[in-house]
């Protein structure tokens, strides 16, 4: 046993009081935060393992009282260490979207999911929240080239006219992103962090990145999620059913319907290209290379929108002729 890990059974214990309780891992997520499920008193309970020095637990306690405030399901805070980094909240249960989602549940199950999303936008305070500026996108698309081109285009990496175009296409990503409406975003709105749940579906995870920012983010992290993929028709279908709420509840308006689209296409291009960063470092920083089974899906999203986009054409062509062949060195 570390002794985190018994520093963390002995805080638990105190809550608790009593003997430090039996623990079974619950999970892991891509940061530093471990899960723990236990059972008091009959009642299955989570523990949250986040180092304070990496992880943001003021913002999570503050929001899940917020997000709780406005209707939506997210772990109730029964005990904290903030000096320490432990949490002790409600169980939302054991089950992921991502094991739930099939071809059959998936209308019903992102028809809740997408409820929820309208809530968070039209009702969540965006007030203290980051803003999801020109900079922070910037920084986010540079987690593309810091990691994953310079394991797949080490050396001389891009060439000039490469990184002209890259820039050009960044450039026109952030543009995207500041001109749509700006509301309250969760920012890993996906099948990893939505619980499956008997009521009150979805149950809600790991919100404490959340910023002031365009309102199509989390509706493409969900329905283009690097997890689980759908045909474009089903997921258009989706996405336009938000429209139509959106514009219902006044997060849209009817005038917005032209660059709906658009919007929502390339803020998938800025999400996937920082996903596609995030994996590679993941893996070659952080040791979790089982990550990297989830980059084809991830990449295919934006070589897909080439045909449809005519100035994503070089990034689809330079994704396809460069990227992907030489992905397997990203595992060497």
């Amino acid at each position: 046993m570390s002794e985190r890990h018994a520093l963390l059974q002995a805080w638990l214990a105190s809550v608790l009081g009593g003997v430090a309780p039996s623990m079974t891992a619950a999970s892991a997520d891509a940061s530093f935060r471990r899960y723990w499920r236990l059972s008091h008193d009959g009642t299955s309970l989570i523990a949250v393992d986040a180092p304070p020095e990496t992880e943001n637990n003021a913002a999570f306690v503050r929001l899940a009282s917020t997000l709780r405030a406005i209707g939506l399901n997210v772990p109730a805070i029964l005990a904290q260490d903030s000096a320490n980094g432990f949490l002790l909240v409600s169980d939302l249960g054991q089950r992921q979207y991502l094991d739930a989602l099939t071809a059959d549940t998936a209308d019903r199950l992102y028809g809740d999911a997408i409820g929820a999303l309208i809530t968070l936008q039209a009702v969540a305070p965006t007030d203290g929240l980051p803003d999801y500026d020109a900079a922070f996108l910037r920084r986010e698309l540079a987690l593309f080239d810091d990691w994953l081109l310079a394991a797949v285009l080490p050396g001389a990496g891009v060439t000039p006219a490469e990184r002209a175009m890259l820039d050009t296409l960044y450039a026109r990503l952030i543009d995207n992103a500041l001109e749509q409406p700006q509301v309250c975003v969760h920012r890993d709105f996906h099948s990893r962090n939505l619980m499956h749940c008997a009521s009150g579906n979805p149950g809600i995870l790991d919100f404490q990145d959340a910023v002031s920012g365009p309102v199509t983010y989390d509706l493409v992290s969900l329905l283009k999620d690097c997890y689980v993929d759908w045909p474009r028709r089903r997921v258009l279908d989706w996405a336009w059913g938000h429209f139509n709420l959106a514009v219902q509840s006044g997060v849209l308006t009817p005038a917005h319907e032209s660059r709906f689209l658009r919007w929502f296409d390339l803020m998938g291009v800025q999400r996937h290209l920082k996903a596609a960063g995030i994996f590679v470092r993941l893996s070659r920083r952080d040791g979790r290379p089982d990550y990297l089974r989830h980059l084809p899906r991830t990449l295919g999203y934006l070589t897909a929108l080439g045909a449809d986009y005519p100035e994503l054409a070089p990034l689809a062509g330079f994704l396809q002729q460069r990227v992907l062949p030489r992905l397997p060195a990203i595992e060497a």
